[in-house]
């Protein structure tokens, strides 16, 4: 995503057709399902419906969102030759290679969400592997934003999705195999796993969060399955033991979080990280954060917000250098949250002191990489009359370096 998708402006994706049912106007998105009135008014609905116009969302300057009419050819731009018969969008001709080419160049970019910050580019790839059943790893720091664009994908393509926590996992074979189980009635029996019927589910997208955080039980049991020229999962080692197939479509989506910092990490298996398109998630600059701040929370103070982007790309930016007063960021995740506190009426330091103080170690007293944060973070609170409470003179704070 570019900085000018927060400028005021037409949401690209966001079209609606309205049809008349009976006494009311229903709007119907470009992949044919009616949803609800998005908070239009009946009487703006039945206006684009006697006109043959169609509505679009417009951002305005205050980043409120709001509804436009628009000639219909903007909505037909958006209807790809497809259904969604069996499992979301599928391409009537899969032999088509331009209508798949066009989807994935044209008609997926109108598909991705205004709050996903991600380039048109990366967008792209991840509509591709999807399409083309690949599996994606995406990658990247804590909070980025990795599985929401995973989640983005799914209502996209509105695909079936299955979500498997594999960092969370204590019984890698119970998670994705099952379990012999005993009951009176049934007796001894093979209870198969939520993931057996996910991988039996055609053109499910399956997300493996915190691959890097799973056993390596877990990364043999997924083996075969991930392996384009296998996909399949044997529910036994003994000779002769069930096998099921992946259905056609499945697309498995894996996170993970690559860093130093992430102690509980494993190094994943070469032969693993060769069945999938990996895709890295960027890490937002100041400007990008602001504008994703100013969408979710238009009602905030922009100073505010702005001095939250500035505080976390401050600490991305020195985490990252060798001779960095820090050595974590503040995820986007967590400027989010602190937004959200001051959104909700505690001032920048108190949503401070809960969203982002504690990632940082208290350890060397007056120099420690908190007390550099709370400086940091301290030159942004204003008193009662706008003025800056802290000034630059303290010889902490001149060691921020701008």
């Amino acid at each position: 995503m570019t900085n000018s998708d927060f400028k005021v402006g037409f949401v690209g994706n966001e079209v609606y057709k309205v049809e008349a049912f009976g006494n009311s106007f229903k709007l119907i998105d470009s992949t044919g399902t009616k949803v609800g009135t998005m908070g239009i008014g009946t009487g703006t609905r039945k206006a684009a419906f006697e006109e043959g116009m169609a509505l679009q969302a417009y951002i305005q300057k205050n980043g409120k969102k709001t509804y436009r009419k628009v000639p219909m050819d903007v909505y037909n731009s958006l209807v790809i030759p497809m259904n969604t018969d069996n499992g979301g969008v599928q391409f009537e001709d899969k032999s088509d290679h331009t209508a798949i080419k066009d989807f994935i160049h044209k008609g997926s970019v109108n598909l991705k969400p205004v709050e996903l910050v991600m380039t048109e580019l990366k967008w792209k790839y991840l509509i591709r592997s999807a399409v083309r059943a690949k599996n994606i790893m995406m990658t990247g720091p804590a909070g980025c934003g990795k599985t929401m664009a995973a989640k983005a994908l799914v209502k996209a393509l509105d695909r079936p999705d299955f979500y498997f926590n594999l960092g969370a996992t204590q019984d890698p074979r119970a998670t994705l195999i099952g379990n012999t189980q005993f009951s009176k009635d049934n007796g001894t029996f093979f209870a198969e796993s939520a993931f057996v019927k996910a991988i039996k589910t055609p053109n499910a997208v399956i997300l493996l969060d915190e691959l890097s955080r799973a056993h390596p039980d877990a990364w043999n049991i997924l083996m075969t399955v991930l392996d384009g020229g296998q996909r399949y999962l044997r529910l036994d080692e003994a000779e002769g033991s069930p096998i099921v197939k992946v259905a056609e479509g499945v697309t498995f989506i894996a996170t993970a979080n690559i860093g130093n910092e992430y102690t509980s990490t494993r190094v994943i298996d070469r032969a693993i990280l060769d069945r999938f398109v990996t895709i890295e998630m960027d890490v937002l600059n100041d400007e990008q954060e602001f504008g994703l701040l100013k969408f979710m929370f238009p009602e905030v103070n922009e100073e505010d917000l702005k001095a939250v982007a500035e505080i976390a790309h401050h600490t991305r930016t020195q985490s990252m250098s060798d001779a960095g007063k820090v050595s974590a960021m503040v995820s986007t995740r967590a400027s989010v949250e602190m937004a959200g506190l001051i959104y909700d009426g505690f001032d920048l330091f108190e949503a401070a002191e809960i969203s982002i103080f504690p990632f940082f170690s208290n350890d060397g007293g007056v120099d420690s990489e908190r007390t550099y944060v709370k400086q940091l973070v301290q030159k942004y609170v204003k008193d009662e009359s706008g003025e800056a409470l802290f000034g630059i003179e303290d010889e902490n704070v001149e060691e921020i370096t701008w």
